[in-house]
């Protein structure tokens, strides 16, 4: 039997999957190609591979993916029926140990703990991803001698940053504390970029690298993440309660635009240069994103209210404050990627998602 994307996704899903299958970007590089993907069960993951499954459906290209998961009962769940598709194979083991995969030859690390939470209770388990994790799937790709390789980084390599600027450029480079283990993450990722340039140096290997900015869209009702919880917020009917003044600045990007982005990086990067993945139509404070939220389904009443009454006055910006999270996309625009979804409209995607049948 033919399982097709179409017929085993939420129709809503289904819109998201045909912005990354129609998307511009040089898909002849993959055509008959295959490509492993670490980490394909989450966020990222999930709509890379059926993005990419949804593009042989459309096209024909014959791209073979390599899905690889920890959790195999999780993946099979999520991914149902489209496992039993010859263009998609389940790999279940950790990204710490060994790749056990014939070859690939081009390969996407995005297997990443990328949760305060897990950051509190997994420290070690979030570095190890960062670290051996991006070992082995350097070594693998060494080993196929693969056409390219993607790191896939984040933000949170630059640290704390005061540089006058109201944006963070790609060379940048901020404190970040290395004794504390809630920087785990941080210094996992820096970690990981230095192993890139370092197998590219004495293996001349083709390695690229990205740093995604907040990505957003339909996540699980108890996401910690700030993003996650008001668009929770709107599937439960609950006003919008910020514990914070909300001032702090970021860039938010819609997850099917940074799959794109990934995309034509690896396609189209140049080597151990790193680009930064962000929107500037969905640059916004906590407080903006969180209006946001409210604005998108007038009839449904939604308030945003706020712990402290004296949080309510917006801060007047100092000159002392930190460089924002805001992210330059200018270096990721000259290779020709253009993000589709700015921020109303991805809320409003993510909550279809979620309450879709």
């Amino acid at each position: 039997m033919d399982y097709k994307v179409k017929d085993y996704v939420k129709k809503s899903i289904y819109t998201n999957l045909e912005d990354i299958a129609n998307a511009p970007i040089s898909w002849d590089k993959l055509k008959n190609k295959t490509l492993l993907l670490t980490g394909a069960g989450g966020f990222i993951g999930y709509y890379m591979t059926c993005g990419i499954l949804l593009r042989n459906d459309l096209y024909g290209d014959n791209i073979k993916v390599l899905a690889l998961e920890r959790f195999g009962d999780f993946a099979k769940k999520k991914f149902g029926k489209l496992l039993e598709r010859d263009d998609v194979e389940l790999i279940v083991q950790d990204i710490t140990e060994p790749i056990k995969a014939e070859r690939a030859d081009f390969v996407i690390h995005a297997a990443s703990q990328a949760s305060a939470i897990e950051f509190e209770r997994d420290p070690v388990g979030t570095i190890s991803a960062n670290l051996s994790g991006t070992e082995n799937a350097l070594n693998f790709a060494k080993d196929s001698n693969s056409e390219a390789s993607l790191i896939v980084s984040s933000l949170k390599v630059y640290g704390t940053l005061y540089t006058g600027k109201p944006y963070i450029e790609e060379d940048d480079n901020g404190y970040v504390d290395f004794t504390s283990y809630k920087s785990c993450y941080a210094i996992g990722k820096r970690a990981a970029e230095t192993l890139a340039a370092s197998y590219s140096k004495q293996y001349e290997m083709n390695i690229r690298i990205v740093r995604p900015s907040y990505i957003f869209g339909a996540s699980r009702l108890d996401d910690d993440r700030v993003w996650a919880q008001f668009i929770a917020n709107i599937v439960r009917g609950q006003d919008i309660l910020l514990k914070s003044n909300g001032a702090t600045n970021r860039s938010f990007c819609y997850v099917t635009d940074t799959v794109t982005a990934m995309l034509h990086v690896l396609l189209d990067g140049e080597n151990c240069v790193p680009y930064n993945i962000s929107n500037e139509a969905s640059n916004t404070t906590i407080r903006g994103f969180a209006q946001a939220a409210c604005e998108v389904f007038p009839e449904r009443n939604m308030k945003l209210a706020f712990a402290n009454p004296e949080d309510e006055v917006m801060p007047e910006p100092s000159p002392n404050d930190p460089t924002p999270e805001i992210m330059d996309n200018k270096r990721i625009r000259s290779i020709g990627w253009e993000p589709k979804i700015d921020l109303k409209e991805g809320i409003r995607r993510a909550v279809a998602i979620l309450e879709e049948d």
